[in-house]
């Protein structure tokens, strides 16, 4: 039946590039809707209400940032970040106003297919996590009880403070996406100056030690270099 397939919209203004995404999105299964330019992307958002928006940062109306703004206002919609800009700055940016991932230009059909998976798959994850009271997430040997607040590998209790346990908590429920630097400290401490940083990095160092990761291992947590921390999801 088409009307269970996923749809998806794209906003990017080269049409080669677009031609190119909506035939392997067709290929493989989604309904696809493209839009050129920012506004025209808006109108189709709020009129057909896509489960993904695929977004191009550069478009030639306004800045793509501007559409995750007004997005977010409302909806929690994944939107996945295309971009020919490689500076960090600009991915940290997007990621900080709530876009779920970004896929650097050039890339292959099997990345894009693969975020696109993803990042589908977490949002679906995270609106059942949300309505599940005694929500549990497991990852490995790791269990985390929200309700109880405690975290266990294989088997045994983790001794955590408050703040560690809310920052593996917050990985967590955006497990498989990158939280960055800024968005963990304005979650767990309320506040965002640059000396936070280090003081979440202690705080990692800590958790990852409790957990009972190997320095340079990455269990359950991966450092994303400049940018922030991603817990890895319950299948990968």
């Amino acid at each position: 039946m088409s009307n269970n397939k996923y749809k998806i919209l794209v906003i990017e203004d080269e049409a080669n590039i677009r031609s190119f995404i909506e035939t392997i999105l067709e290929a493989n299964g989604y309904q696809v809707l493209t839009a050129a330019i920012c506004s025209q992307g808006q109108l189709m958002f709020t009129s057909h209400l896509p489960d993904l928006v695929i977004l191009d940062l550069g478009l030639p109306d306004r800045d793509g940032q501007e559409f995750i703004k007004e997005v977010r206002k409302s909806s929690v919609l994944p939107i996945i970040i295309l971009s020919a800009r490689t500076q960090e700055s600009d991915k940290v940016a997007a990621l900080d106003l709530g876009a779920n991932d970004y896929i650097t230009k050039p890339f292959g059909t099997g990345e894009l297919l693969a975020r696109v998976r993803a990042t589908l798959r977490n949002s679906r994850h995270s609106a059942e996590m949300g309505a599940i009271p005694g929500g549990k997430f497991v990852l490995k040997d790791m269990d985390i009880d929200y309700d109880k607040r405690m975290i266990m590998v294989a088997g045994n209790p983790i001794k955590l403070t408050q703040t560690e346990y809310n920052i593996v908590a917050l990985l967590s429920e955006h497990a498989g996406k990158v939280l960055t630097y800024a968005t963990i400290i304005r979650e767990i401490w309320g506040v965002s100056d640059s000396g936070s940083i280090k003081k979440l990095q202690v705080n990692m160092a800590n958790i990852r030690k409790k957990l009972g990761s190997k320095p340079g291992e990455n269990r359950y947590i991966t450092n994303e270099l400049g940018v922030g921390y991603r817990m890895y999801e319950e299948c990968e």
